[in-house]
């Protein structure tokens, strides 16, 4: 049998208004489009290219209760998908999960209404499945974690948080553990999770992470019963097990939702999979493109003409565009916001221009301009000012992100 060509994508995040305006033709955000279009071209490249399944591991939307305008152009997508006979399995994400726990999911919908080749991976399961051009697959679900009903039992209400991420962790992997024993040795096997896997490296998306995050051991994944491993969650696309088997694929986000994300190739994975082997490749899409231009005019006689030459070095045509200036307290009025935008005429959007001014205060954050910063880059820059060291960072801006997270 050839291999099974599977199109993995995930993270599409429908919703995300970030640097955008309305766009005049169709009344969203523009960029609304902007992701709309990366889906668009995962439809197409799936059909053009007659994959054999798509795998959608999680966050369709932003929000969880995304508006009937958003729901209806995600589900126009992958139902095109579907009906050019390919099979979609679509994982629920956090995003997806509905802040109650008896209402609907997001893409509930999709199994309430039966839509032909469409499977909702609600929960933890084992779906035996035929792809376009017949070939038995086993296709492993797992969604992301919910807490509450993981830990709905008395024995766990007096526990600690620590203790609860312990034993939440452990049922996880007890779960995908159970899955794996019922796997045909004989039929190719793929696992799709919507979860952070240890060693994976993070992007910017714990800033639109939803609640305390659940940490899946590499170990559990990485189990040679699966051909293929395919997640979702983290934005960053990366091969957590690179060089062994399985593949265990994060391909992460199709577009960049901010700055964090600037470096970061976005696109899907299609992977070649057949019974006790994988080969994988990665596709980039047109992502909007992030420019960060940093100028240091301080020694310069001519500020702006050194701040507008840099610009001029940089392609900023399309791009959503912020620009950073290092300057004298005496030059900082010769630097004006107005002429940098003009000369910016080409760019997508101006994200920002931010004036760092020699002051006392500033140098204590790095250089860097508290106004043009989110709460957890300052407390970063101050733990980082302050000689914290690196573990005790990253320790202390994950609890952080839960304190602003439940503010919020």
């Amino acid at each position: 049998m050839d291999g099974i060509r599977i199109l993995h994508v995930a993270d599409v995040h429908i919703g995300v208004e970030n640097y955008g305006q309305i766009d005049a033709e169709t009344g969203l955000n523009s960029r609304v489009m902007d992701f709309l279009r990366r889906l668009s071209q995962v439809a197409d490249y799936a059909i053009e290219h007659e994959v054999d399944l798509v795998l959608f591991a999680g966050d369709a939307y932003k929000n969880r209760d995304p508006n009937s305008t958003l729901r209806r152009e995600f589900a126009r997508r992958i139902k095109k998908i579907a009906d050019a006979g390919i099979p979609v399995v679509l994982l629920v994400g956090n995003h997806d999960l509905p802040s109650q726990e008896r209402r609907a999911s997001s893409i509930e919908i999709f199994h309430t209404l039966q839509v032909e080749n469409v499977v909702v991976g609600r929960r933890d399961q084992l779906h035996l499945l035929n792809t376009r051009r017949g070939h038995p697959i086993q296709v492993a679900t797992v969604p992301y974690p919910v807490r509450q009903r993981l830990l709905a039992h008395e024995e766990y209400k007096e526990r600690t948080i620590a203790e609860l991420d312990g034993m939440v962790q452990q049922l996880v992997a007890e779960n995908i553990q159970a899955l794996a024993a019922q796997v045909d040795p004989n039929v190719p096997a793929v696992l799709t999770g919507h979860f952070s896997v240890s060693e994976a490296r993070f992007g910017s998306e714990r800033s639109v992470m939803l609640g305390r995050d659940v940490m899946v051991l590499k170990s559990v994944v990485a189990d040679p019963v699966w051909d293929y491993v395919a997640l979702g969650h983290i934005h960053c696309h990366q091969d957590v097990n690179k060089g062994r088997h399985p593949p265990v694929v994060y391909c992460g986000s199709l577009e960049r939702i901010d700055f964090g994300e600037e470096k970061e190739r976005k696109g899907f994975v299609v992977a070649n999979v057949r019974r006790g082997q994988a080969e994988w490749e990665f596709y980039p899409v047109d992502a909007r493109r992030f420019v960060t231009i940093r100028c240091d005019v301080r020694a310069e006689d001519d500020p702006l003409a050194a701040l507008l030459h840099a610009i001029e070095a940089h392609d900023v045509t399309d791009a959503i565009v912020r620009v950073v200036v290092q300057a004298r307290a005496e030059q900082e009025a010769v630097v004006r916001d107005a002429d940098v935008r003009r000369a910016l005429g080409a760019c997508y959007y101006v994200a920002g221009i931010s004036h760092e001014i020699e002051r006392t205060y500033r140098q204590r954050l790095g250089g860097g301009s508290p106004e043009e910063m989110t709460p957890p880059e300052l407390l970063a820059r101050y733990l980082e000012s302050t000689a914290v060291p690196q573990a005790r960072i990253e320790l202390l801006l994950r609890y952080a992100d839960q304190i602003f997270e439940s503010g919020s």
